[in-house]
């Protein structure tokens, strides 16, 4: 946000309402800056001085957030200019410096994120990117290469935007500070210096490459340690390996969301896996030992006589095992498969066992 929102009406500068609507904001700009472009009056600064002003006025109302910020600030700040004369009002008529509003615990400035000043080092912005791994990676953990597409510094001139044999010089508009201050009232403004844009440096020559930016966009690939048991829609922290910090400041973070692939066999419910086990008609009937799969190799299970389908056995430690905690079990869920065709001896001796010894009906407690 520009710090001199307090002083500027944008509204005016567009002469517009300050209800007016998106279509009356934008045709209102093209009828000004048609009249007051520098093209159309060559002979007259004023003129194009005040096409800036449009300009600048119409970039932050057409945007409605921007718009919506814009008249907060100016909400918030419009009781600081009431009452300037006799000791009534905020300031008591006294001569405040708008670095004093801004500035200081609970001014405007803390509460919009700027301060009087040159602006210093600033954080670089975070990067994300996704990785896709398969089940039992994301169980047992692994190293992987995400290959992102970010700003860095310029190959060519190392970040500073002085094409390489130039040099930096003090901005002459500002002296170094990156303000300019202007008395207006009882007001001291001070705002980023239009020369420099608040850096309090110019170049000689900027970079051919960056165009004095000092950074361009560059591909590369970061290896990442997936630890395990990370699960579908985890995101892992690279700090420092985002983009970097603008005038010495420090770099963004990495951020990796992990997409796990499903399994055939497995599913997850926490740090416990889950399976879904067929057995047989005669397995779940007489009892049986059976194989049962699990990422570290098969182990035996037993299947006790009479065992309904739906039962539900825990093999400890056979689920996800994390660095650090106690490992998770494999919960394997008993299916009793029925064959779908009887030969008639089989369907013969069903019979019998139906007739001799199936008593009551499973289903008188429903």
């Amino acid at each position: 946000m520009n710090r001199n929102w307090l002083q500027k009406d944008f509204y005016r500068l567009l002469e517009v309402d300050k209800d007016a609507e998106q279509a009356a904001i934008k045709k209102s700009y093209r009828r000004l800056a048609q009249k007051l472009h520098p093209d159309a009056n060559p002979d007259d600064p004023k003129a194009s001085e005040r096409f800036k002003e449009v300009s600048e006025a119409y970039s932050v109302l057409s945007d409605p957030d921007r718009r919506k910020e814009y008249d907060q600030v100016r909400s918030m700040g419009a009781g600081a200019f009431r009452g300037s004369g006799g000791g009534h009002g905020p300031f008591g008529g006294q001569h405040v410096r708008f670095e004093d509003l801004l500035g200081g615990a609970g001014g405007i400035g803390d509460l919009f994120g700027f301060r009087g000043g040159r602006r210093g080092p600033q954080r670089g912005a975070d990067v994300t990117a996704t990785l896709d791994m398969t089940f039992e990676e994301s169980i047992k953990g692994t190293t992987a290469s995400v290959r992102i597409e970010s700003p860095e510094a310029c190959s060519r001139c190392g970040g500073g935007g002085a094409e390489p044999g130039t040099s930096f010089d003090v901005c002459a508009g500002c002296g170094g500070t990156g303000t300019v201050a202007s008395n207006q009232g009882f007001f001291s403004f001070t705002n980023p210096c239009p020369q420099c844009s608040g850096s309090g440096r110019t170049l000689d020559s900027p970079c051919s490459k960056c165009r004095g930016r000092g950074r361009e966009r560059r591909a590369r690939t970061i290896k990442v340690r997936i630890p395990r048991g990370v699960k579908d829609g985890n995101t892992i922290r690279l700090r420092g390996r985002g983009s970097p910090g603008v005038r010495g400041g420090p770099p963004g973070d990495l951020l990796v969301e992990v997409r796990v692939a499903e399994h055939p066999v497995f599913s997850r419910n926490g740090d416990d896996l889950l399976l879904q086990l067929p057995v047989t008609f005669t397995e779940a009937a007489l009892g049986a030992k059976v194989k049962v799969p699990t990422l570290n190799g098969p182990v035996t299970l037993k299947i006790p006589a009479g065992t309904s389908s739906g039962r539900t056995f825990r093999v400890r430690k056979e689920g996800v095992r994390r660095d650090r905690g106690r490992p998770g079990d494999l919960l394997v869920t008993v299916q009793v498969t029925v064959p779908s065709k009887l030969p008639k001896d089989a369907r013969k001796m069903l019979e019998e066992f139906r007739d001799r010894y199936e008593t009551g009906n499973p289903r008188d407690n429903l």
